[in-house]
């Protein structure tokens, strides 16, 4: 059977309704990701984020601390957080931790993902914030803070855009503008990220790199 300029198959379709049927699902792969209304309320407030100022456990390790033989201490990271890190600072966005422990996995990562600013054995975390202001120049509303435990809040209520991993403790969850779906070590870093590039307009081109 032809249907006009259509011609219909075996099957009983034509060659328009499989047409039709490829571009919806070439516009169904192409649609943004739909984000919940935490994240659209968040949106402002990270638009103007030049500075991400992370803790390490519990933010961009899950919190577990094994310790070596030797002495030692290991931590594990993800790679989609190095992965949205490294978009950050492609965006212009410095990025830094400040961690009261001290570890060369850390200072490892931190060279890795070429890190601007690394603070660690530094349980005074206002005290390094303030140094970073003053040598960078920046106001507190265009610096961001992530972290998960009561040693956070004091930066946690002094940034512009604060955040915490899904697994953060109750009282820094209720006080931060948002609270991540993933865990921490698993994508929470990586989640935050990509709230700020979509902020500054920034994710939709990274995107467009790869597809």
């Amino acid at each position: 059977m032809d249907n006009g300029s259509c011609p219909t198959g075996p099957g009983g379709y034509s060659d328009c309704d499989l047409t039709a049927a490829l571009l919806a699902r070439a516009r169904e792969k192409n649609r943004p990701v739909e984000r919940d209304e935490a994240w659209q309320q968040a949106l402002p407030r990270a638009r103007q984020v030049e500075l991400l100022l992370l803790d390490v456990d519990g933010v961009l390790s899950d919190g577990t601390i094994i310790y070596t033989h030797d002495g030692g201490e290991s931590k594990g990271f993800n790679t989609q957080d190095g992965f949205g890190l490294r978009m950050l600072q492609d965006a212009g966005i410095q990025v830094g931790v400040i961690t009261a422990r001290s570890s060369e996995a850390v200072s490892r990562r931190a060279r890795d993902l070429g890190f601007a600013h690394v603070y660690q054995g530094r349980g005074d975390k206002q005290t390094v914030y303030e140094e970073i202001l003053t040598r960078t120049g920046l106001r507190p509303q265009q610096t961001a803070y992530m972290g998960d435990d009561w040693l956070d809040l004091p930066l946690l209520t002094r940034v512009g855009f604060a955040a915490a991993p899904a697994t953060a403790v109750p009282e820094v969850r209720q006080r931060v503008d948002y609270v991540t779906h993933r865990p921490a070590g698993h994508g929470a870093v990586r989640e935050v990220c990509d709230l700020i590039l979509e902020a500054r307009g920034d994710l939709a081109r990274f995107l467009r790199k790869y597809i």
